[in-house]
């Protein structure tokens, strides 16, 4: 099992600013990594919150059960340092994801708390970054 967890305005994927997000949907995101998934051979769970306790919430369950994740923190990234605490408690790798290149946009997304207790970061790619990211676990799950 991989979980896909998403933070805050992701569920409103092909509503909110398309031209930074892209046309496909919350909807089209779960298809998408579900899809992956069972190609790899995983079942792969898609959440989704707005909800920063929920969000914790649901990395102390996979710390709890050594489950993989990939991580979408959305606004999360550049303030939550009790976010942060939780994914360092990690079992199993976490890879920080985003659909767009917070690097190349406004100088407040530049930094990523999170970024130093994940696995790893794939950034700019938009929904493929989720494909990549599904691709690491499933290779690391295979090599470890």
């Amino acid at each position: 099992m991989i979980l896909v967890l998403n933070g805050p305005n992701l569920g409103r994927l092909g509503k909110r600013e398309p031209s930074v997000y892209g046309a496909d949907t919350y909807e089209d995101l779960v298809e998408l990594c579900r899809e992956t998934g069972g190609k790899l051979g995983h079942d792969v769970e898609v959440r989704q919150t707005d909800s920063e306790a929920e969000l914790i919430g649901w990395i102390h369950e996979a710390c709890d059960g050594s489950i993989p994740v990939v991580l979408n923190p959305a606004a999360f990234t550049h303030y939550s340092y009790a976010l942060r605490d939780a994914i360092a408690q990690r079992t199993a790798p976490l890879i920080e994801v985003h659909i767009s290149n917070p690097a190349a946009r406004e100088e407040f997304r530049h930094t990523s708390v999170v970024a130093g207790v994940a696995t790893g970061t794939i950034a700019g790619f938009g929904l493929q970054s989720y494909v990549l990211a599904l691709h690491a676990i499933s290779e690391m799950n295979t090599t470890s």
